[in-house]
């Protein structure tokens, strides 16, 4: 039994090491609006936030997690969804769908995965939009499934912010 806990701390201790080497070393004191705002890879995300009216919430103090989509996540989505999110009729939906990348409190890669060990394999994180993600490893990856059974890689932890943190993720996660 002893061994069987070793092997399994062992484990966790090299996935562990893998999920936060992917940390972007460059953490910024500015606010999690302020860093995506001044991210190429984001542009497509702060476009939004700023259609959602949601760039001042993400200037506050939080402090927030932030699982944050590339520009290349946006494009999984089909064609004219963007372009349709973006428009004012469509504010409520967005917002849903912004604040559903978003958890209250801020949850390092060390404490996500923490989470998924205590859960026996999967973690549960509830969103500001009310919805849930489920956090789970696929190797040594932390994939996040959403409310419509999506998944997504974390593909750069740890970006601290004055206000929260970051994590990059590589498609965009939905709500029921």
């Amino acid at each position: 039994m002893k061994k069987l806990a070793l092997v399994f701390v062992s484990a966790l201790f090299l996935v562990s090491s893998s999920f936060v080497s992917k940390k972007n070393v460059k953490d910024s004191e500015g606010t999690i609006s302020e860093t995506v705002a001044s991210s190429k890879e984001h542009s497509t995300l702060f476009a939004a936030l700023k259609a959602g009216s949601l760039v001042e919430i993400l200037k506050g103090s939080g402090p927030y997690t932030v699982f944050a989509p590339t520009n290349s996540a946006f494009d999984k989505l089909p064609a004219g969804t963007v372009d349709g999110l973006l428009k004012p009729e469509s504010k409520p939906t967005l917002a849903a769908i912004l604040t559903y990348h978003v958890v209250m409190g801020k949850l390092s890669a060390e404490d996500i995965l923490a989470k998924i060990k205590e859960g026996d394999g999967s973690a549960t994180l509830t969103t500001v939009q009310g919805g849930t993600l489920t956090a789970s490893l696929k190797g040594s990856s932390v994939v996040l499934t959403d409310g419509k059974g999506g998944m997504s890689t974390v593909t750069t932890a740890d970006m601290n912010q004055s206000n929260g943190v970051i994590h990059v993720v590589d498609s965009v996660m939905m709500p029921k």
